[in-house]
């Protein structure tokens, strides 16, 4: 995980990082931070300022090394030939359908980019195709894994930058009130700072400059960013004038809309749906968790570590890590449960029970119960339960870092959800060690860099109640409508919030569920072999199987873990108990104050 500034402003007034927000870049990178500043000789009329028109590019990065054997400084540079320079947060697990899972992306992202930009770099794959900013952008799409990125192509003066189709990294934007274009992983921190927003996971932006020589014969040009996506261009808000369209290739599919005709197969174990699926998401967490640069100063072989609810997606992806991890390797579980003083006053009002209030949270009780089967099933493993106890006064002390951290989110829910994973990714609690003899609970504070989600397997199997819904009112086609838009809409959840929140603490939240490929794979399958709505009463040995996400429910149980398989959907906020700690009428869209 790394972090990105860049600023463009005038030469005159060049916008540098401070301190405060250097240090919440460098927790986002602990390993390396470098900075540098490209000054090129272009003009640019986007700045409310008089003078010559001469734009200064500020760059900065820190480095969170996660793959390879080396530490690759960024901001990349090339200074000895075309002067162009790569800030890049992400994991390019293939380019151009190549993968390369056991080296250092960031060198290899920016010669695949530099070949695009200019002629003497050109492979065949681009020697038909005149414009750069067309190859640039096809050089974009060809990359499959999450990432942001800020580009500076120095032979063509444009500058680049964007995340990836599902927005599984952060970056931000905007136009401060001095005309100065910011793009960060994190808000800037000023007060004023509410400028910044999300870059839509919708494709590349594009700034062009002038070269300067011809600048000194023409007036300067307003020439605004460009978004090129999978089918139109947009221009934002301050721009004027027209260009030309670019396009990217989209790596998901259209939605399979299909209907059956007449009762679909029932779903059962014994579906050979389960055995794509079962491969699939197996190549899609191997490419995740293997090769995976070990953490400094660990004493225990511990690279990953599960974000760990004790519900069906985490837990299913816990038990196929365990038959791809070598066996001497732990597994964390991070389960996190905080003091919610709404419960404990009520508890206190009531019968009362013997349960703290962390025990007695709904995800320490079905990730004890989750953690009591993996030790089952996999003996052999040694799984850490992670016990993340927060006090009330420990969520009040830290809860203006994770507003700071999320924005520009400002809702209710926002700070719920972000709450709850700012602290599982602290890892920071007491553990028990399922192959440890002493079962006492002992200190602990994980070093695992890798962190697995289980985000979303929800939309993609109709995880949601919502879903039902939509079935019973209209059916299939109702069904299908209601996944094809969460699908749609991937891109703009909450993905780059949650990056913000989790990076902080040096760690990287990764998504089997979210690979591309497998999102592919899983929008062309038909409905009625994803989930178990209008699918005919399955066997006795299936039974208590719900519908929602019925193809990952009966793989859970084909593995072992009978009790995961029939765990109920239950959300973040509500399992960790963050909803509500203070007033019990607040709604979730309400903006915080």
């Amino acid at each position: 995980m790394c972090g990105i500034f860049f600023s463009l402003t005038p030469a005159e007034n060049p916008v540098l990082l401070d301190k405060n927000l250097r240090y919440l870049l460098t927790k986002r990178g602990p390993d390396e931070g470098s900075y540098s500043i490209g000054v090129r000789g272009a003009r640019l009329n986007l700045f409310n300022h008089e003078g010559s028109g001469r734009i200064w590019l500020s760059f900065a990065s820190t480095v969170l090394s996660m793959r390879g054997d080396d530490i690759v400084r960024q901001p990349l540079t090339d200074s000895g030939k075309t002067g162009s320079i790569l800030a890049w947060n992400g994991d390019a697990w293939k380019i151009a359908g190549q993968p390369f899972p056991e080296r250092n992306d960031t060198e290899i992202v920016f010669n695949h980019l530099l070949q695009a930009t200019t002629r003497d770099y050109l492979s065949e794959d681009y020697n038909e195709v005149p414009d750069s900013t067309q190859r640039v952008t096809e050089a974009i799409s060809k990359i499959t894994g999450p990432f942001a990125f800020v580009f500076y192509d120095a032979v063509n003066f444009k500058l680049y930058f964007g995340r990836d189709c599902l927005g599984r990294r952060s970056l931000l934007w905007g136009l401060d009130e001095a005309g100065n274009l910011k793009i960060c992983s994190l808000c800037d921190g000023v007060s004023s700072s509410s400028y910044f927003q999300e870059v839509e996971a919708d494709g590349v932006y594009m700034v062009e400059f002038e070269d300067d020589q011809d600048a000194a014969l023409e007036p300067t040009r307003a020439i605004a960013p460009l978004r090129f996506d999978a089918g139109n261009i947009k221009r934002v808000p301050w721009s004027n004038g027209a260009l030309p369209i670019y396009h990217m290739i989209s790596p998901i599919p259209p939605m399979n809309k299909a209907t059956p005709k007449g009762e679909p197969p029932p779903l059962t174990t014994t579906s050979s749906i389960l055995r794509e699926l079962e491969y699939r998401l197996r190549k899609s967490l191997a490419l995740r968790i293997q090769n995976v640069r070990r953490p400094p100063f660990a004493r225990d072989t511990i690279k990953i570590g599960v974000l760990f609810s004790g519900g069906l997606d985490c837990t299913l992806l816990a038990r196929l890590a365990h038959d791809i991890l070598p066996e001497e390797e732990s597994v964390d579980l991070l389960n996190v449960a905080f003091e919610n003083p709404r419960v404990v006053a009520a508890a206190a009002r009531g019968s009362g029970s013997s349960l703290s209030a962390y025990e007695s949270c709904p995800d320490r009780v079905t990730g004890r119960a989750a953690f009591a089967e993996l030790q089952r099933v996999c003996p052999t493993r040694n799984w850490r339960f992670v016990a993340i106890d927060i006090p009330y006064v420990v969520t009040v002390t830290h809860r203006d870092t994770v507003k700071r951290l999320m924005r520009p989110h400002n809702t209710e829910m926002d700070l719920s959800i972000a709450c709850a994973l700012y602290f599982a990714a602290r890892g920071q609690g007491t553990a028990i060690d399922s192959r440890r003899r002493v079962t006492k609970p002992y200190p602990y504070k994980t070093p695992a860099r890798v962190l697995l989600s289980g985000l979303g397997a929800d939309e993609l199997f109709a995880g949601y109640a919502r879903h039902g819904i939509a079935f019973s009112r209209k059916g299939f086609k109702g069904l299908i409508d209601e996944i094809d838009l969460d699908v749609s809409r991937l891109g703009k959840r909450n993905l780059g919030r949650d990056n913000r929140v989790i990076a902080h603490w040096g760690r990287e939240a990764r998504f089997p569920f979210l690979d591309e490929d497998f999102v592919a794979w899983v929008v062309q399958t038909p409905v009625w072999e994803k989930c178990g709505f209008g699918v005919p009463e399955p066997s006795p040995a299936d039974a208590g199987i719900d519908p929602e996400k019925k193809v990952l429910r009966l793989l859970t149980l084909k593995l072992g873990l009978s009790n995961t398989a029939r765990e109920k959907k239950r959300a973040i906020q509500f399992g960790s108990r963050t909803a509500k700690m203070e007033k019990g009428k607040t709604k979730g869209t309400d903006t915080l104050s």
